[in-house]
């Protein structure tokens, strides 16, 4: 059963790789984000409870280094294949949340979010 969101999720515009830091394995690419969890999308699918070291490489941002790793460990929550069958969609929780990485992740919300207001 998929636990309710505590935090509205933002879909990220940018290209953003996430690796299995202990496999050395690209998992997927980042479909949303907040400071708690992501959606990762995905060829393969993750066995729900497993719990890994991602290692998510962020572009530069003027608040952060270029070519920014940010390590974080996280838990597969839910996995579920798209409705058109291609991709996997993959809820990750964030165990820890360190300062730095903190603040990398409201960096590249603040420069990368789809803006949800409609235009006027």
């Amino acid at each position: 059963m998929i636990k309710p969101r505590k935090e509205e999720r933002r879909k990220v515009i940018t290209f953003t790789p996430v690796y299995d830091l202990q496999e050395n394995f690209l998992l997927g690419y980042l479909g949303d984000l907040t400071l708690t969890g992501a959606l990762l999308v995905s060829e393969t699918p993750i066995e729900t409870g497993r719990n890994l070291t991602l290692a998510i490489e962020f572009r530069k941002v003027s608040e952060i280094p270029a070519a920014m790793r940010m390590i974080i460990p996280a838990c597969v929550i839910w996995c579920e294949l798209e409705k058109h069958q291609t991709y996997y969609g993959i809820g990750l929780e964030f165990k820890e949340m360190a300062r730095e990485n903190k603040k990398v992740i409201k960096a590249m919300l603040k420069k990368y979010q789809f803006s949800r207001a409609m235009p006027g």
